[in-house]
C-alpha cells in the first residue's frame, strides 16, 4: 500500500510538474512575447488594433470579411474595401504602417514601395519564410514555396530549367490544344451564359497537367479535386487560432480530413511517378521525361546525396506547381475576361493585334513575339537597379496590347492578396527596428490598389498606363506592381503563367465577342486566389468563322 501511495504522490507531483511548465509555456506565449512586441513597436510610434488573448485580431478581422461578403458591389474596380476591409479599415485608422496579430504572430503591415524592395531582396537574410500553418502545410507541404536554404536553391534551380525559354517554347503546342478542347465545347454554347471562372478552372488544370507533368486532365483529375477540397478547408481555417494545451490531444474533423486527402494525393502522385520509372525498366522509354515531373524523378534517383530529393519532396513539389500553376492563371484569365467583357474598346483593340499577327490560325510562340506596340527600348544605363533590367527585357519581348491588358488586370485584381516574411532576428527596417518574434505582412493588394503610387484615378481600368512598360508605369519602383512576388523568391512560372493568358486569350478573341451577362454579379473576394463569390457569367457571340 506504501508502494501505491508514493507512486500515486509521484504520479501527482510528475502531472502537477507536467501543468505548471505547459502554463508557463502557454504564458510565455500567448502573454508575454505578444506584450514585449507590443511595447517595443510602440515605443517607435507603431499603432494597431490591440492584441486578444490567443485569438489576436482574428475574430475582428473574420467578422469584417463576413460582413464584407454579404454586401452587394457596383460594378466597379475599386475592390480594396471588400477583399480585404481590415486591412483598408486599419490603414485608415492606424496608417500605412500598423501592427496587428494573426492569433499570436505579430505582423507589422508595410506599404511604403522601398521598404516591401527591401525585405523581399533580403540581403542581409534577417527575413526568411514563415512557417506554414498546419493546413497550408497538408496544401502544399514543403515545396518551393514554402522551403528555404540549401533546400529552395536546390528546386528552384530545377524549376529554372523546368520553365526557361526553350521549355516554353515547346509547352505552347499543349496550350494550343487545351484551349482548342475548351472552345470546340463553347460551340454547342454560343449567344448563351457560359460561366467561364469553372471553364477556366478545367483549362486551366489540363494545361498545368500535360505541360508540367505530361499527362491529360482526366489522369490529374482526382489530384487537383483533392488539393480543391484542401484549399476549401485551408481556406475556412486561416483565421481559427489553436487552443493552447487541448490541441495538443484532441484533433478536429478538419484536421483529420486534411491528414487523409493529402495521404491520397501522396499515393496519386507516386502512381503517376511509377508510371514513368516502369516505362524505363521496361525499355519503353530513355529517361523519366522532359518535363517538371521528368526533371523531379530524376533529381529522386540522383546519386549525389547533394542534389537527391526525397520521395516527400517530390510529392510537394508536385502539389506546390499543380497548385500554384492552376489557380493563380484560373484567377488571372477570369478577371481578364470580364474586364474585357467591360472595357469592349479595349477588347476591339486587343482581337486587331492577334487578328493582324495570327489572322485565323492558332498562336504560336513565333508570333507571340511579333506582338509589340512599342517601337523603342528603354536605355539600360538609365535603369537603377537588377530588377528594373529585368522589367525592361520583359517589356522588350512581351509589350503589346494583350500584355497591357494583362498587366492592368493583375494590378487591379492581384491573384494573392500578399506576401508575408518572418524576421529571423533583430533588423533594422527603414527607421524601425523590428523584433524577433515578429512578421512583416505587405499586401500586395494595398499597394496596387494606392492612389499615391498609382494616382487618382488608381481603381479605373487603364491599360495604357503600361503603354511604356512596367519599369516606367510604376516610376521604376519595382514593388509598386508586384503580382508575382519581388526579388529571388518570385514566381518562377510568372513566364509560363503569362504565355498561356495570352494564348487563350488569343484564341478566345479570334473567335468571339464577350459582353457581361445580367445574373453576374460583382462580387471578388479572397479564398486563397482571388474568386469571384458567385461564379462568372459571361456572353460569347460567335464571329463566324473558325480559327
Amino acid at each position: 500500500m506504501e508502494t501505491m501511495g508514493n507512486l500515486l504522490i509521484l504520479f501527482t507531483a510528475s502531472l502537477c510538474l507536467y501543468l505548471f511548465v505547459a502554463l508557463l509555456n502557454v504564458f510565455y506565449k500567448y502573454c508575454w512575447i505578444p506584450q514585449r512586441v507590443q511595447f517595443i513597436m510602440n515605443s517607435q510610434g507603431i499603432r494597431g488594433p490591440p492584441y486578444e488573448f490567443i485569438h489576436g485580431n482574428n475574430k475582428e478581422a473574420a467578422q469584417m470579411l463576413m460582413e464584407a461578403s454579404t454586401k452587394p458591389m457596383a460594378l466597379t474596380h475599386d475592390i480594396f474595401p471588400r477583399v480585404m476591409p481590415h486591412v483598408y479599415s486599419w490603414i485608415n485608422k492606424y496608417g500605412k504602417t500598423y501592427l496587428s496579430w494573426n492569433g499570436i504572430r505579430a505582423q507589422l503591415l508595410i506599404t511604403d514601395p522601398d521598404l516591401v524592395k527591401e525585405v523581399l531582396k533580403n540581403s542581409d537574410k534577417a527575413f526568411r519564410k514563415p512557417k506554414a500553418s498546419y493546413f497550408f502545410d497538408k496544401l502544399l507541404g514543403d515545396g518551393l514555396a514554402s522551403t528555404e536554404r540549401e533546400k529552395w536553391a536546390r528546386q528552384r534551380k530545377l524549376a529554372n530549367y523546368a520553365f526557361h525559354g526553350e521549355s516554353l517554347k515547346n509547352m505552347t503546342p499543349a496550350v494550343v490544344a487545351s484551349v482548342e478542347t475548351m472552345l470546340e465545347k463553347w460551340k454547342s454554347k454560343e449567344g448563351k451564359e457560359i460561366e467561364v471562372f469553372q471553364e477556366f478552372r478545367l483549362l486551366t488544370s489540363e494545361v498545368i497537367s500535360r505541360t508540367a507533368f505530361g499527362s491529360s486532365y482526366l489522369e490529374g483529375e482526382k489530384i487537383f479535386d483533392m488539393l480543391m477540397k484542401l484549399s476549401v478547408i485551408a481556406g475556412r481555417n486561416i483565421f481559427k487560432a489553436k487552443i493552447p494545451i487541448i490541441s495538443k490531444f484532441w484533433k478536429p474533423a478538419d484536421e483529420i480530413e486534411s491528414e487523409r486527402i493529402a495521404k491520397m494525393i501522396h499515393d496519386s502522385v507516386m502512381r503517376i511517378v511509377k508510371k514513368r520509372e516502369e516505362r524505363v525498366v521496361n525499355g519503353e522509354a530513355d529517361n523519366f521525361g522532359r518535363d517538371f515531373l521528368g526533371l523531379l524523378v530524376n533529381a529522386y534517383h540522383e546519386a549525389d546525396q547533394k542534389n537527391k530529393l526525397s520521395i516527400q519532396d517530390m510529392v510537394d513539389e508536385c502539389k506546390t506547381f499543380y497548385f500554384a500553376g492552376q489557380e493563380t492563371v484560373n484567377s488571372l484569365l477570369a478577371w481578364a475576361t470580364l474586364l474585357l467583357a467591360i472595357h469592349t474598346d479595349w477588347q476591339d483593340k486587343a482581337r486587331a493585334e492577334v487578328i493582324e499577327v495570327f489572322g485565323n490560325q492558332n498562336p504560336d510562340s513565333e508570333g507571340m513575339a511579333k506582338l509589340k506596340t512599342v517601337s523603342k527600348l528603354y536605355k539600360f544605363n538609365s535603369l537603377k537597379t537588377s530588377t528594373d533590367h529585368l522589367y525592361c527585357l520583359l517589356d522588350f519581348f512581351f509589350l503589346q496590347q494583350i500584355t497591357m491588358i494583362i498587366n492592368e488586370t493583375l494590378r487591379l485584381y492581384p491573384p494573392i492578396s500578399g506576401v508575408t516574411r518572418e524576421v529571423g532576428r533583430e533588423v533594422q527596417l527603414g527607421k524601425l527596428v523590428l523584433p524577433t518574434h515578429s512578421e512583416v505582412d505587405m499586401r500586395i493588394i494595398a499597394l496596387h490598389h494606392d492612389p499615391d503610387l498609382w494616382g487618382d484615378d488608381v481603381n479605373l481600368f487603364k491599360p495604357e498606363r503600361f503603354a511604356d512598360g512596367i519599369a516606367k508605369a510604376t516610376k521604376y519602383n519595382a514593388a509598386a506592381f508586384m503580382p508575382f512576388g519581388l526579388g529571388s523568391r518570385s514566381c518562377v512560372g510568372m513566364s509560363f503563367a503569362i504565355t498561356e493568358a495570352k494564348t487563350a486569350l488569343s484564341m478566345i478573341l479570334q473567335r468571339y465577342t464577350v459582353t457581361v451577362s445580367p445574373t453576374y454579379v460583382h462580387a471578388p473576394v479572397p479564398r486563397l486566389t482571388l474568386k469571384p463569390q458567385h461564379g462568372m457569367q459571361l456572353l460569347f457571340h460567335s464571329l463566324h468563322y473558325d480559327a
